[in-house]
């Protein structure tokens, strides 16, 4: 019979062996762990067009497994629900859950558009610029339209004051 003798040098190179099989192990479970990966409980939005925003950015950005899970733990969203949003954001499609509504009109804006009364949002923001309140007509269009920010802010200063003269031709 032929017994295998391990002597000193060859337990020394078993041993090297399982340290960098564990020390590879230990690596690619933290690579993995901290790879583009968001935290478990994200920070709640200040307001719901942050939490639009932010879900339009990871969507953009190609992170719409994060921009599901955002939206998941911030409406209460269904996975479905949520992943069907994600995805109409790609054709254009606003994402319709009351936690994503803008909260209930200031009166200041109220004092805009009385009770009953229907105008159009250029209306509206003609007349938020009228009394120089711009960065609030972009704050409605967002809103009310699902614009980011610069699309919102490039609508709003294309909407004229109304007090423009007509050409000679059409008096």
């Amino acid at each position: 019979m032929n017994t295998m003798n391990l002597g000193a040098p060859e337990i020394l190179i078993l041993l090297s062996f399982v340290v960098l099989f564990a020390a590879a192990i230990a690596a690619v479970a933290i690579t993995r762990a901290t790879r583009g990966g968001t935290p478990s409980r994200l920070p709640r939005p200040a307001s719901p067009q942050e939490l639009d925003a932010r879900v339009r950015h990871l969507a953009a950005t190609g992170q719409p497994i994060h921009a599901i899970k955002l939206l998941r733990q911030h409406t209460g969203m269904g996975l479905k629900e949520a992943k069907d949003a994600v995805d109409g954001l790609a054709h254009g499609r606003p994402i319709r859950h009351p936690a994503l509504q803008p909260h209930p009109t200031p009166p200041s804006v109220a004092a805009v558009q009385p009770a009953g009364h229907t105008a159009d949002l250029a209306a509206r923001v003609r007349a938020l610029k009228r009394d120089g309140r711009t960065e609030q007509a972009v704050f409605l269009v967002r809103g009310e339209t699902g614009m980011d920010h610069d699309e919102a802010t490039a609508f709003v200063d294309s909407v004229r004051d109304g007090t423009a003269t007509t050409p000679a031709g059409d008096r």
